[in-house]
């Protein structure tokens, strides 16, 4: 692999979709130990796996694997952790928000 070329590899893999109420996910592991590094591109063949709510669904698949390019994992490797930063910026609470003071009562003949 060189600075400015990629790569292409397939892998046979097994595609995991929960679609459960304690979990809501989908895994691709890799049956031939290939590895995923920064930058690569990862694309399962086949039609959409889908799983009816409350069960778990796994099917063997092929995956196209695009590897990046010595330029990009040293790009994607510089600027991940900025990026990784966007999704830190939000967060999920439980905190109830106070509701707004209600208007004081106004006397007659004096403006609000």
């Amino acid at each position: 692999m060189g600075w400015l070329t990629k790569d292409f590899e397939t892998a046979p893999c097994e595609v995991e979709v929960s679609h459960c109420f304690d979990s809501l996910h989908a895994h691709v592991k890799f049956l031939n130990g290939a590895v995923i590094n920064p930058g690569d591109e990862v694309q399962v063949q086949g039609p959409p796996v889908m799983a009816p709510y409350g069960e778990i669904v796994r099917e063997e698949r092929i995956a196209r694997i695009t590897r990046a390019s010595k330029l990009e994992q040293l790009w994607t490797r510089m600027t991940g952790d900025f990026e990784f930063m966007e999704l830190c910026e939000f967060s999920f609470s439980e905190e109830i928000m106070p509701h707004a003071a209600p208007r004081a009562a106004h006397k007659e003949g004096v403006p609000a």
